[in-house]
């Protein structure tokens, strides 16, 4: 029987985006309630890598706290890049992501203190819409990341999994 192959992964850009003081929403309440919306303002930031550009104001991270380790986070905004061959295209981004760590190193992020980024389980998984047809191998593939949040951004690394 023949192995199936174990995809590369190839790093394609990283992240930084700025963001704004959270606002605790609350205890969600209903049909498919599991913990407390936190809804996190994206300010900025910039994208560097096999795309370059600007993260634009006005996305956020829809977040749902799900227990004092675990948070289920939705994020979406909207990149314009700079490069030659696309400059002025836009990329919509939405992260679907998973960060845990213990309920002390939680509660440091909530206060918005540094923690170090190797105590934080912190993977994603984006999925984009371009307006530049050059771009649209970004929509026929999957993709990974790995995040660090700090108290003022979030960094990230996405790869292309081959």
């Amino acid at each position: 029987m023949n192995p199936l192959p174990t995809p590369p992964l190839e790093p394609v850009f990283d992240l930084t985006v700025t963001v704004a003081t959270p606002i605790e929403a609350g205890a969600v309440t209903g049909l498919n309630s599991r913990g407390r919306r936190r809804i996190i303002p994206i300010t900025g930031g910039t994208v560097r890598g096999q795309l370059n550009g600007a993260v634009l104001p006005g996305g956020a991270d829809f977040q749902l706290v799900v227990s004092d380790t675990c948070a289920d986070l939705d994020a979406r905004y909207l990149l314009q890049l700079d490069d030659a061959a696309w400059a002025g295209a836009h990329v919509f981004v939405q992260n679907r992501a998973l960060r845990r760590a213990s309920a002390e190193d939680t509660a440091r992020l909530v206060r918005g203190e540094p923690v170090d980024p190797a105590a934080i389980y912190f993977r994603c998984a984006p999925t984009f819409e371009v307006s530049h047809p050059a771009l649209a191998w970004m929509t026929e593939s999957l993709f990974i990341g790995t995040g660090a949040r700090f108290p003022d951004r979030v960094e990230m690394r996405f790869f292309r999994v081959g």
